[in-house]
């Protein structure tokens, strides 16, 4: 069994895959050595990491450079946050896709939200544009890689539920491996999607939605915190190094 087909039953053992999400290498060491069985980078964090605000805004070979130092340094699985794929343009994502598996990750993550307007894009055209995914990464010898679903209803919308499956469903109709919902929070809302979508569900840890015995109980399968560690990260370093100017001392540093 090679890594894409370890990290795709992943998501069918009988325990929740819980995701260590990592911005650079140190962070990724880290959470292998911690023990985590599989890793997805977030976008965010490497984009804060260099300087960047979320968006796409880095060069995707940047961001590519980034992903293949930590697939060669790690033995575990590795999937990665695209965003929208780096590009408006079809045919321009599809090849991204591709180079994104060419450097050794086991799948991606990548969304529906339009990046240049406030918006989702259209159930159909995004669809469609997930099976022209799907049948490409087939076609280049990537077969089981794991295109997780992002949908960003519970961000857009005021009633994102119904949405959200109607969604969930065409793109699993279009070969999606999986669905994520970042910003589902109810439990209600979450084992309706479970029953009504069948693929396995992705949920994003917030204040309220931490428990991975609680959320597998829901039926969700996969459990990431995206962005939350690296953020605590940064404000550690930063209450640190203002705590250095501003006492003019180091002991600190040196405590438990």
């Amino acid at each position: 069994m090679n890594k894409i087909q370890e990290f795709k039953e992943m998501h069918f053992s009988n325990d929740i895959l819980f995701l260590g999400n990592a911005w650079d290498l140190l962070s990724a060491l880290t959470l292998e050595k911690a023990g985590f069985k599989a890793i997805g980078t977030t976008s965010w964090g490497i984009a804060n990491s260099l300087g960047f605000s979320d968006g796409e805004l880095i060069d995707f070979d940047r961001h590519l450079g980034i992903l293949k130092t930590i697939v060669e340094n790690v033995k575990i699985p590795v999937s990665a946050d695209i965003e929208a794929g780096y590009s408006e343009d079809t045919n321009m994502i599809i090849d991204n896709v591709l180079r994104t598996a060419d450097v050794g990750v086991v799948g991606i993550n990548i969304e529906d939200s339009l990046k240049k307007s406030i918006g989702l894009r259209e159930v159909s055209a995004h669809g469609h544009l997930l099976e022209k995914i799907r049948i490409a990464l087939d076609q280049n010898g990537y077969k089981d890689f794991y295109i997780n679903a992002r949908t960003d209803t519970y961000f857009q919308l005021q009633n994102p539920i119904i949405e959200t499956i109607e969604r969930g469903k065409a793109y699993v109709e279009s070969g999606v491996s999986g669905i994520f919902v970042p910003g589902l929070k109810e439990h209600d809302e979450i084992k309706e999607i479970t029953m009504n979508v069948n693929a396995p569900l992705n949920v994003l840890s917030l204040p309220g939605l931490t428990n991975c015995n609680k959320l597998k109980e829901l039926g969700v399968r996969r459990f990431s915190f995206g962005n939350a560690l690296s953020d605590k990260v940064n404000a550690y370093l930063e209450k640190n190094a203002d705590e250095l100017l501003a006492y003019m001392d180091t002991s600190h540093l040196y405590e438990n």
